[in-house]
């Protein structure tokens, strides 16, 4: 039996009065609960590891604003940060000494980022690699993998995984065939396909772009080797490697899923943490290739508001946060992610529930599939009314999971023991309403 629902009446209210102004109520698809049903509670405030409606109810918050929240919640010297910057104004427009202080931090972190672009998305910023790679290479055809969502440019949203496959939306109306030809979606995790069509296309594929470590289909990692032979079959054809670290970056260790791997792209795209919650992307990398941006070169990338002050105080304060004490923010996300997954995953095995458990470091996924999940076709295999049963449960008992079967869950620095402890329970409770209906 499904634990009783705590009230949310102020949500519902404001949940129709947002339904007047936006579509389906959101300005975001994935925010309005369709893969797992219910109502989404509005969020009045967060500290720490929880988030309150409302009407008033707490959660213990595993989405953490969909990654960028590493450190919790109101972090204070986030906070503090922004709140000396919007003395001097929210934006200018112009530049500022803060853009080169967090530069400077993000290279120390990133060796293969040489000089690098500040941008308001994650979005702008593989957008904006792809058409570097295109003019440094001469050639259109970009290679992504099916169930990696880099952003929802035209040229992207081809089996893009995430919001995507939660809304059975092969690709998406209004974008061009011509568009969507010039890019190839092939299986994640399976080095002969991407073989295969450079094979196929001699001479025409301008770069491979993928998340290190799939984010938007759950979390895959790659497997063995699979990252170092693309890294090699993209230098031996002449193409870019464009490593969309979005998600990982600074997530799975201080310099992100490259470092963890060893791995040295072309071209890095960042968002997600570097902006301390407020919205920043990055795409950078080799001087050469960057030089060829406006106003040193032919290739014309802009944004108004790019490298705005408040978000540059707020990256700065995160991620010199995360230098100074790395030593001790990433084992203690590697002991709470790994209580907390493999605890849930004990208790699903205690009820009989078929589940796999993905992770790396503090991002991981729980598939309702017996598995094993290394590619998107293996999670659509995923039992998501099961997952939908199992997240509203968990909500009912305060604690919010991603609202896709196809989204990465992620641990802040704020969860402790407490929190650990109340998501077994509830779990323990929850999957007593995923059993079959």
């Amino acid at each position: 039996m499904s634990p009783q629902a705590p009230p949310r009446a102020r949500s519902q209210a404001l949940q129709q009065r947002a339904e007047q102004f936006f579509p389906g109520g959101v300005n975001s698809p994935v925010r309005a609960f369709a893969a797992v049903g219910g109502a989404p509670p509005f969020i009045d405030h967060a500290e720490g590891a929880y988030l309150f409606d409302a009407d008033g109810n707490s959660y213990i918050d595993y989405f953490g604003s969909w990654g960028p929240m590493i450190l919790g919640h109101a972090f204070p010297p986030v906070v503090e940060a922004i709140q000396r910057a919007a003395r001097n104004s929210s934006s200018f427009g112009a530049s500022t000494a803060s853009e080169a202080d967090l530069a400077e931090r993000i290279v120390a972190c990133f060796p293969a980022i040489e000089k690098l672009r500040f941008v308001s998305s994650g979005t702008e910023a593989t957008m904006s690699a792809i058409r570097l790679a295109r003019a440094a290479t001469g050639r259109n055809i970009v290679v992504k993998f099916e169930g990696c969502y880099h952003g929802h440019s035209d040229g992207l949203l081809v089996k893009a995984g995430s919001g995507v496959a939660t809304f059975g939306i092969p690709g998406s109306a209004g974008v061009p065939e011509q568009i969507a030809h010039l890019t190839l979606a092939l299986p994640y995790n399976n080095l002969p396909a991407v073989e295969v069509a450079f094979a196929a296309h001699p001479g025409q594929i301008a770069a491979i772009i993928l998340e290190p470590i799939v984010g938007n289909a759950g979390c895959i990692p790659p497997s063995p080797n699979f990252l170092a032979a693309l890294r090699a079959l993209t230098a031996d054809h002449g193409a870019l490697l464009i490593v969309d670290e979005v998600m990982t970056g600074f997530r799975v260790s201080l310099g992100g899923a490259c470092q963890l791997y060893s791995l040295s792209p072309d071209l890095i795209t960042l968002g997600k943490i570097v902006g301390g919650g407020l919205p920043v992307g990055v795409f950078g990398g080799r001087r050469a290739l960057m030089d060829l941006l406006a106003p040193l070169g032919p290739v014309y990338q802009a944004g108004t508001l790019s490298g705005n002050p408040l978000a540059m105080a707020a990256g700065i304060a995160t991620v010199a946060y995360l230098q100074q004490h790395a030593d001790q923010v990433y084992p203690k996300l590697e002991s709470t992610s790994r209580a907390v997954f493999e605890g849930v995953a004990a208790e699903a095995a205690h009820a009989g529930i078929p589940l796999t458990t993905n992770r790396v470091g503090s991002m991981g996924t729980w598939f309702f599939t017996p598995g094993p999940v290394t590619n998107y076709d293996q999670a659509a295999k995923s039992d998501t009314a099961a997952f939908g049963r199992f997240h509203r449960a968990m909500l009912d008992q305060g604690v919010w999971l991603p609202p896709s079967q196809f989204e990465a869950a992620f641990i802040s620095t704020a969860h402790r023991e407490p929190e650990i402890s109340a998501t077994i329970a509830a779990a323990r409770a929850a999957f007593k309403s995923v059993q079959p209906k």
